[in-house]
């Protein structure tokens, strides 16, 4: 319930600031994409080992070997010897033939500091989480993504500001994805146990519905 109320609460001007912010990147860059305008799409696998015990979550309890699209990108767009925040966006199939997609962006990894967003002059230059938890049979899930050695990026998650759990292992291919403007879209775009608050999509909205506008 207390999440539910501060979610609310904060939606309203979390909404309205993503969305100006977006709006004023493309003013001033008109683009497909204000946010994150270039990007690079490689295909990689994500070998999913599944938790134990269980956390009750469909997606993270499952092993599995998905082909999946991953795009890295910087928020801003700045120079890349400047630090912006960095992203890391990963599409993965569904067994219905859909996809989810899971976005990150570079944070800490602490309790608190899990929740704000870091610059960083690379894409794994410092941890990456989804930002925004999850709703899920078990609570509220935060995602983590962490350089594990060369091309193996460690995806873990954690009930609120609990311990990391790992779950699974992304390792990249270095081969063409395809369109380097492809968006993706966690609201749309879930995975099975993955549902996002009410409060977090409409956080998001304002943002999303700048870049499909700018995009159209």
């Amino acid at each position: 319930m207390a999440f539910a109320f501060v979610g609310h609460v904060a939606s309203a001007a979390g909404g309205l600031a993503l969305g100006g912010a977006a709006r004023a990147l493309g003013a001033v860059r008109p683009a497909a994409k204000p946010l994150h305008p270039r990007g690079r799409v490689v295909k990689a696998c994500l070998y999913r080992h599944g938790l134990e015990p269980p956390l009750g979550v469909e997606f993270l309890d499952t092993e599995s070997i998905d082909e999946v699209l991953v795009r890295e990108s910087r928020a801003i767009g700045l120079p890349g010897s400047i630090p912006d925040v960095q992203g890391l966006a990963i599409r993965v199939p569904k067994p219905d033939g859909g996809h989810g997609d899971l976005l990150f962006a570079t944070t800490g990894w602490g309790k608190l500091t899990r929740f704000t967003l870091t610059p960083s002059r690379t894409t794994y230059g410092r941890p990456m989480t989804t930002l925004l938890p999850y709703s899920t049979d078990a609570g509220p899930v935060v995602l983590g993504a962490r350089l594990d050695g060369g091309h193996s990026v460690e995806l873990s998650c954690a009930v609120g500001d609990g311990e990391w759990r790992p779950f699974a292992d992304l390792v990249i291919t270095e081969q063409d994805g395809g369109d380097p403007t492809i968006s993706f879209d966690p609201v749309l775009n879930q995975l099975p146990g993955l549902e996002q608050y009410d409060a977090v999509a409409k956080l998001r909205a304002p943002a999303y519905d700048q870049a499909r506008a700018s995009r159209d």
